[in-house]
């Protein structure tokens, strides 16, 4: 069972007592509470002492993740129940993709007015829409009804004039406003203005979509506070996506993410990397305490143009890019599923579903200069296809750290000077679990290491 305290529009507070599967994204569908905005607190109780929300903890042990939060040299991978445990999974699931901001993909999913689409998040999922005013808006997917599906999660976007519930067609207009109820019409108690779509949060950032599932995650500018000014010269929100694949890999998300972070595993399974960009070489950067990211830079080769199987390239460096960025790339990991890679000529996204503690979908997307993709010779082939190559070299080594973990002999190591970026992610995640704000941890820098 599984437990939220919810804030209805009134100000006052609820605790609903719910099994997992009956919770679309987060909330049931509200109508019971007859509200239309919602906050929701999800794993929490209310305090007998002050009578506020307070969450219930992560199922791990505080003495292992203080392991985890030691200073780096000295600090241990998160415990091993953090990959294998299911109630670990579901209080992630709650607090994690429920409990705060995540990147649904891009904001491609609903690019022109009247666009419809549902995507998971968490527990449940989220209907998505953009509006005849060009905004996009999230919601629970959830009619206000009798709570059926407005679309099924993951199937293709459909455009129409009004969101319309398949079951009883109950119909809301673009901005989530009750437009028809068949067979209420002379109900005196009955009140449209109280039986909108449930409405969260919604933010586009540099042409990605990011919901808050619970209304509870705060400012989104605190969330990527420090990114931008690493994000914005590469004009994502122009790039167009000309290159995708869908990945299910039988390994714990954290697992996927971790793999990031870090080149110390690059000499053992990445050769086509190596012969790309040196392993060892570039640094990461240093924010402690400001947004939810954790990112590092590497050089590409002198040899290469970008990062592709034979260093050629069909593109053209990005407009608004310094020499600098010319010859690297900018790896970021945004907490808690979307992965960022900043090449001179492209931009590559990786946008993390999980599915189970250990199995995770992957969407991973090639972004390329309109410019570049209206020539008809371009072709995105060749950042695609080393891409492809890498991803699966990763998927291979992060499954088998998925069945080593899965050993009750598994034991959290140690890391390497080369993971401090790791360090960074892995110590954010512990911060989390103890109910902390995911934040960068400040860190010290090792003696004659760069920092970006």
């Amino acid at each position: 069972m599984l437990r939220s305290v919810v804030v209805d529009d009134n100000g006052n507070l609820r605790l609903l007592t719910v099994e997992p599967h009956h919770v679309p994204g987060g909330v049931s569908s509200a109508g019971p509470l007859g509200v239309r905005r919602l906050q929701v607190y999800p794993d929490c109780m209310l305090s007998q002492t002050t009578g506020t929300p307070v969450r219930l903890p992560a199922p791990l042990g505080a003495a292992e993740l203080a392991l985890s939060l030691r200073p780096f040299g000295e600090s241990r991978m998160l415990p091993r129940s953090a990959y294998v445990d299911r109630d670990v999974f579901e209080w992630e699931q709650a607090n994690f993709f429920e409990g705060g901001w995540m990147c649904l993909g891009r904001s491609s999913l609903v690019g022109n007015p009247g666009d419809q689409r549902a995507e998971a998040a968490g527990r449940g999922s989220i209907f998505l829409m953009r509006g005849l005013d060009g905004v996009a808006r999230a919601f629970a997917n959830a009619c206000r009804h009798r709570g059926h599906e407005l679309l099924p999660c993951g199937a293709d976007t459909v455009n129409r004039e009004i969101v319309l519930c398949p079951y009883h067609a109950w119909s809301y207009r673009l901005d989530g406003r009750l437009r028809r109820a068949p067979s209420f019409g002379g109900d005196a108690t009955f009140d449209p203005d109280e039986l909108g779509l449930v409405e969260l949060p919604c933010v586009e950032w540099h042409g990605l979509l990011f919901v808050d599932a619970s209304a509870t995650g705060g400012p989104f500018a605190d969330h990527v506070a420090g990114l931008d000014e690493v994000v914005a010269p590469y004009e994502l929100e122009r790039l167009v996506t000309k290159g995708r694949h869908d990945y299910e890999v039988a390994s714990n998300w954290k697992v996927l993410a971790e793999n990031y972070q870090e080149c110390y595993h690059c000499p053992s399974i990445h050769p086509e990397l190596c012969a790309a960009s040196p392993p060892t070489s570039g640094a990461n950067h240093q924010h402690p305490g400001s947004g939810a990211w954790v990112a590092g830079w590497m050089d590409i080769r002198d040899e290469y143009a970008t990062m592709s199987l034979d260093g050629r390239t069909s593109g053209t460096p990005l407009r608004g890019l310094d020499e600098r960025r010319r010859r690297i790339v900018d790896y970021i990991g945004l907490f808690p599923n979307v992965l960022i890679s900043l090449h001179p000529d492209y931009v590559m996204t990786h946008v993390l579903t999980p599915l189970d503690v250990d199995r995770t979908r992957i969407v991973c997307e090639w972004h390329f200069a309109p410019e570049d993709v209206a020539r008809p010779d371009f072709d995105p082939s060749f950042a695609v296809d080393f891409w492809d190559v890498t991803n699966r070299q990763d998927w291979l080594a992060c499954e088998s750290v998925q069945r080593g973990m899965s050993s009750p002999h598994a034991i959290p190591g140690p890391l390497s000077e080369q993971e401090d970026g790791l360090y960074q992610w892995v110590s954010m995640l512990a911060g989390a679990y103890l109910g902390r704000p995911a934040r960068t941890p400040a860190m010290e820098v090792p003696a004659g290491a760069q920092q970006a």
